[in-house]
């Protein structure tokens, strides 16, 4: 446990528990730490706790949460946040033990979305994703969502709108934003077509939230979308045109909403209609921060979600970003090189810094050859196959038909 003295408003404390192998946990609480933080919180203390299995009724137990408790009350704490999913009756009884307010690991990145949703169709999203988490918390406990507190510190969320609570509201709200997406994803699949009748080679960014997908994305095709060192710093699906130089031709660059351990469920329902640019695409730019110490479990998890979105096949280019922050022995000797992913799969790797631009003319390179080698019938679908034959030279791209093979063994 660790503890500072902050002066901010919205202080929290923070909770982990570790449930054995197979259960996701961090030690540290850094990543809950900086999820806080991106929600405005201020984290005062931390807390971490082995367990078999949840206490049914508190999570933790008694003991532990007399001790979360004082810790509470030590710090004078506006909130408690847990790592990890609490069930709507865990919630309810540890806010009456605790006479603070209780949130989740699910409900801490509602609450960050539901701040950072900018567009028409975000705020749908989220607002669907957040009812679906309210239906069951909120029925039981107040009879109003005009009464709902919004999450840590008191802030306000897309579900206030709504007057009041019952479920049969709630499903006739949750009816109504389902029925707009699917009109969103049809308009989509519109645009969709259309680009695929023009032959555009599609390509979209993905990757762990703060990797810097988007700091890459205004690097490449000199826009202004929103960037900052924050978790979730852009929701909405930003697409620009990119045009490579060596391949004498333009290309979509689409940057999508990034990933993270435990995304809600509901979260990834609800988003179907953005993540579907990346599914849809024909090349896609894994962006990896190459200076995080977990970085290999953030590619696991990115290769999880796309395995559930239908995109574990699409070729890749995998993107080390922030290589700056890196030591000169942790740098290859070559920018350009290749790894075997899960599978056999051979993919180009490129190491890059989006804040200096260094390696960028490496990774245009590879994707000029990729954009060249797209079939010249849309439907005719291909896997890019990236040949680093020579590292001092440009890596060669080859085309074959998409069989489920590795192609390294034909």
């Amino acid at each position: 446990m660790s503890a500072t003295t902050p002066s901010a408003e919205a202080r929290t404390i923070l909770v982990g528990v570790d449930l054995g192998p197979g259960s996701p946990f961090d030690p540290t609480l850094d990543e809950l730490a900086l999820l806080a933080e991106s929600a405005g919180d201020t984290p005062v203390a931390r807390l971490t706790a082995r367990r078999k299995a949840p206490d049914a009724a508190l999570f933790v137990g008694a003991g532990k949460a007399d001790e979360i408790k004082a810790l509470v009350e030590g710090h004078q704490a506006q909130a408690v946040i847990f790592d990890q999913a609490l069930s709507p009756a865990q919630q309810r009884n540890l806010e009456r033990h605790l006479g603070v307010e209780v949130l989740d690991r699910v409900g801490l990145i509602l609450e960050i979305f539901g701040a950072r949703a900018q567009s028409h169709e975000g705020k749908l999203q989220v607002e669907l994703a957040r009812l679906q988490y309210l239906s069951t918390r909120l029925v039981r406990r107040w009879s109003h969502l005009e009464r709902q507190r919004g999450g840590v510190g008191h802030r306000g969320g897309p579900g206030e709108r709504q007057i009041e609570l019952d479920r049969r509201m709630i499903g006739e709200r949750i009816k109504q934003l389902k029925a707009r997406l699917d009109k969103v994803k049809r308009q989509r699949g519109t645009q969709r077509k259309s680009r695929e009748r023009h032959g555009t080679f599609r390509i979209s960014l993905v990757g762990y939230t703060n990797a810097g997908k988007s700091t890459l994305f205004n690097a490449l095709v000199k826009a202004r979308a929103y960037a900052a060192d924050q978790l979730f710093a852009t929701l909405d699906t930003t697409t620009r045109q990119l045009y490579l130089e060596d391949a004498q031709r333009s290309v979509s660059l689409s940057d999508t909403v990034g990933f993270i351990r435990d995304l809600p469920h509901t979260l990834v329902e609800a988003f179907e209609a953005t993540l579907q640019e990346a599914a849809d695409a024909d090349l896609l730019l894994h962006v990896v921060d190459a200076s995080s110490p977990v970085f290999d479990e953030q590619m696991a998890e990115v290769e999880r979600v796309l395995g559930e979105i239908g995109a574990a096949r699409i070729p890749q280019i995998l993107v080390c970003n922030k290589s700056d922050l890196l030591e000169p022995t942790q740098l290859p000797r070559q920018r350009v090189d290749e790894i075997e992913r899960e599978g056999g799969v051979r993919t180009p790797r490129v190491f890059v810094s989006a804040l200096t631009g260094e390696g960028l003319p490496q990774l245009r390179r590879l994707l000029s050859q990729a954009a060249l080698s797209q079939p010249s019938e849309p439907e005719a679908a291909a896997d890019l196959r990236f040949d680093v034959e020579d590292n001092h030279a440009d890596p060669q791209i080859t085309v074959s038909p998409r069989t489920g093979t590795d192609d390294s063994q034909r």
